[in-house]
């Protein structure tokens, strides 16, 4: 309090001491109101006490009211914390959700046990979430218990400064952990009142209505009313940042006792834990009908802990859980102790790992932690001291990411890895229940902890596929339950010609907590996934047929064909709209992934399918002649378009009496007519097409394309060798072209590399056809200087990327016998660039001899 009077005035603190008297904590009054800071040990340990002072006849805490019926699980004994609340809320406005943590030392989960212990009842009486201020706007996911105004206050800034302490946790550590366990309560309590009330006071009453907080006060104070006129003694535990907002201004208490209320009209009687109800009040008539969800579910230390993104409550919660099971015991300095335990720890899982600590590490760290709480007048080293130990005494030598390892093992300690428990409950959470039942159906075993891999022939069992469906669902809506370690990847088109999906799977407390933030969006994971597709779909520029033919795929893959009709409608409409060759093209092999594998996806309307895969096809082939401006960085996908084109001209033309294969398709899908148009198109095997046969205008734009002035070299060649398979171009129009860049100016030489790519990407048979091209490549690199060879490899490597290696080694022997010598010797290693630039010098060395005798070297 001294360092309180240098900064607060005098008036303002008077007021303070007068109301902290008068209506805060008066223990012979009717009600008592006990300030804390969210998951502090210290004031949890405080709050014991003052139930042992005040003996209460009913507890009311700060906490979502539609928790109300969810109080007697928490309080079970079988309940293991940490665990959590968990409000979700849909109406006009959106849809969000919260979570309500508690963990042992919580102040809010100490009164809740102490109340069952004592057996007088426990009342929730905060707003819910969706009733606060700007909850719709933020949306999404956040902490009901948030204390950004707290923490971040002008008066804890000036605080902060003077106790020269680096954050608003390290100041509480020191003011009111350390320094506040040991203190009297009543004292306690008084320093918690001014500290959260002179931050408050550096905010204008706007800043707090538009917070929401001003609105939650009156919600409280309604509660506290009523409670009051049913109990003699009642205890009220709070934020401390809404004490002062609570025991000021009684007329506006007394009329929210008289139900000027922002929903419920009986105070007593909050909504049930899983409702769908009309709302009363004026402003939410206007919003319909909403959906609001209160569940209990397992929480864990990392999601609790303040530095991995929670917005309120302190840091380090697996040291302050130890520091709370101490203080149970009687220990005498807590954290101290906790301190030095996780610095044993902490040496002996570095020690285990292979890093070098030793025994005399963890004695200079503990000297260094009671040296640094003597300096900052603390009468127990904290966790501050604790992590500013280790960096001193375990790190040596400058601070590097490699060197950070000890603080980083410490870190994770101080964080801690439990999951919590809920005990057993009639509240059961839909879509955790639809999950269990389909995973059971599916012989998915979730009763045994670990890993367990499922191998899945989703072609040939239609269990399998639906088990398939399940897993690809679960993923999705992101539950960590399943992983795919092989099998066909539909999002990077990746092993697509493997049958068989091998997954792992494990379900445990995490898996449950993501269905349960994935409960607003549905009732059944089938539910939950339509409506996040849906919410992808919206955020969707209309014209982007390529996204909407994607996400289509992706809805089938999950068994969503309640939504495929909708998808379908999108996708036509935005193909009619886009105006990209790329995005029609990925639109284009997205469709005839869907046609190869229909039956899989459980596609019936076959023939609209194969009428959007027509219309994106003639889409994209009438922006052809667009195609000489493209950025480099886009032609190879520009290249696999036109060969995507290709194939599928050749399945319109009736090539093989069947539908083109995209590259990829399983065997099982697919017809061998089907395969026989793949290989036409991508240039093995077979003679070219008849021109009759070949889709004209396909042909005529392709055309146009090839005589547009500044075509891109890769563009060329794959035009080309396209117009050369449909028998539009003699076939040794692709040799005259190359001849036409290897024999051109030292510019065009260097672009021939990129020529020959987009030959190769359609017909690398005229490689191994003809000699013509092979002997021009062969010409062209005798003659180009190191310099200019070593800058046109890279690109020609690419080119021969297309080739397999029986290929590459048909092209080796053809080479060999252009060149007059044996095919093995094309093929044996490189000399070894070292020992052929010794032979080099080695040489001239002796040329310099045999001049400086006058001699002449032997001639060959």
């Amino acid at each position: 309090m001294d360092r309180l009077k240098a900064l607060a005035p005098e008036k303002e603190l008077a007021e303070i001491e007068r109301l902290f008297a008068e209506k805060v904590f008066d223990l012979d009054g009717p009600v008592v109101h006990f300030p804390i800071r969210h998951h502090s040990p210290a004031c949890a340990h405080h709050l014991l006490r003052t139930f042992e002072d005040y003996k209460p006849d009913i507890v009311l805490i700060e906490g979502p009211e539609s928790g109300n019926p969810l109080i007697p699980v928490l309080a079970d004994p079988a309940t293991r914390a940490p665990v959590s609340l968990y409000y979700g809320y849909e109406d006009g406005s959106g849809r969000g959700a919260c979570y309500f943590p508690l963990l042992d030392y919580s102040p809010e989960y100490a009164a809740i046990r102490a109340a069952a212990a004592r057996g007088i009842p426990a009342r929730f009486i905060d707003l819910d979430y969706r009733g606060r201020a700007g909850a719709a706007e933020e949306g999404g996911k956040s902490s009901a218990q948030d204390e950004a105004l707290l923490a971040g206050s002008a008066f804890i800034g000036r605080l902060c400064r003077s106790a020269r302490a680096r954050s608003f946790d390290e100041l509480w550590e020191r003011a009111f952990e350390v320094g506040g366990v040991s203190r009297p309560t009543r004292e306690f309590v008084r320093g918690v009142f001014a500290y959260c009330t002179l931050s408050r006071m550096t905010y204008s009453r706007e800043t707090l209505r538009s917070e929401g907080d001003l609105d939650r006060e009156e919600r409280m104070r309604g509660h506290i009313a009523q409670a009051r006129a049913e109990y003699g003694r009642v205890l009220v535990v709070t934020g401390g940042f809404h004490t002062y907002g609570l025991v000021t201004d009684e007329e506006e208490a007394g009329e929210a006792a008289a139900g000027r209320d922002s929903g419920s009209a009986d105070l007593g009687a909050p909504p049930p834990g899983d409702a769908e109800r009309e709302v009363g009040s004026g402003h939410e008539r206007q919003r319909g009908l909403i959906r609001e969800q209160i569940y209990p579910m397992v929480y864990t230390f990392e999601e609790a802990d303040r530095l991995n993104g929670y917005a309120s409550g302190m840091p380090y919660v697996g040291y302050y859980d130890r520091v709370w099971a101490l203080l149970g015991k009687g220990e005498a300095q807590p954290y101290e102790r906790a301190g030095l335990d996780l610095l044993a720890g902490l040496g002996r899982l570095l020690r285990s790992e292979g890093e070098a600590v030793s025994t005399a590490d963890g004695i200079e760290a503990y000297g260094l932690m009671r040296g640094l709480a003597a300096l900052r007048s603390k009468s127990q080293s904290g966790a501050y001291e604790l992590t500013d130990a280790v960096t001193s005494a375990f790190i040596h030598g400058e601070r590097t990411l490699a060197a950070d390892r000890p603080l980083e093992k410490l870190l994770a300690l101080m964080t801690g890895d439990r999951i919590g428990e809920v005990a057993p409950n009639a509240f059961s959470v839909p879509i955790v229940e639809d999950f269990k039942a389909r995973a059971v159906a599916c012989r998915l075993n979730l009763r045994a902890t670990g890993r367990h891999r499922r191998t899945l022939e989703p072609y040939a069992k239609p269990a399998h596929r639906e088990a398939s469906r399940l897993l690809h669902c679960a993923e999705f809506l992101g539950t960590d339950f399943a992983n795919k370690e092989s099998g066909p990847d539909w999002a990077l088109r990746r092993d697509m010609n493997l049958v068989r999906e091998t997954w792992t799977y494990s379900y445990s407390s995490r898996t449950e907590a993501r269905l349960i933030e994935n409960s607003i969006y549905g009732g059944t994971v089938e539910e939950a996934a339509e409506a996040r597709i849906a919410e992808e779909l919206d955020r969707l520029p209309a014209h982007h047929s390529g996204e909407a033919a994607r996400w289509l795929l992706k809805a089938l893959l999950m068994g969503l064909e309640s939504l495929a009709g909708r998808l379908f409608d999108r996708l036509e409409s935005a193909l009619r709209q886009d105006g990209s060759f790329l995005s029609l093209c990925e639109t284009l092999e997205h469709l005839e992934r869907l046609v190869s594998h229909r039956r899989l996806l459980g596609v019936f309307d076959e023939s609209r399918l194969r009428s959007l895969a027509d219309e994106a096809y003639e889409a994209a082939v009438s922006r052809l002649p667009g195609l000489g401006g493209l950025n480099p960085d886009e032609q190879p996908r520009a290249v696999e378009g036109l060969k995507l084109l290709h194939m599928h001209a050749a399945g319109r033309s009736g090539l093989g009496g069947g539908r083109p294969a995209v590259a990829g398709t399983t065997a099982a899908e697919t017809a061998p007519a089907e395969s026989a148009a793949s290989a036409q198109a991508a240039g093995t095997g077979g003679g070219p097409a008849q021109g009759a046969d070949a889709d004209e205008s396909f042909r005529d734009r392709l055309g146009e394309l090839l005589a547009a002035p500044e075509l891109p070299p890769r563009l060329e060649g794959a035009a080309a060798a396209i117009l050369v398979r449909l028998g539009a171009l003699e076939p040794g129009e692709l040799s005259r072209r190359a001849r036409a860049y290897m024999q051109g100016s030292p510019d065009q030489a260097r672009r021939s590399a990129e020529y020959l790519q987009g030959v190769f990407a359609l017909a690398r048979d005229a490689l191994m056809q003809g000699e013509e091209l092979l002997a021009d490549l062969s010409g062209l690199l005798a003659r180009l200087p190191h310099d200019e060879f070593m800058r046109l490899l890279p690109e020609l490597r690419l080119a021969f990327t297309f080739f397999t290696p029986p290929e590459t080694s048909r092209i080796a022997a053809k080479v060999a016998q252009l060149h007059g010598i044996p095919a093995s010797q094309v093929e044996a290693p490189a000399v070894n660039e070292a020992a052929l630039q010794a032979a080099r010098k080695l040489d001239q060395a002796i040329r310099e001899e045999y001049a400086a005798w006058t001699l002449e070297p032997e001639r060959e």
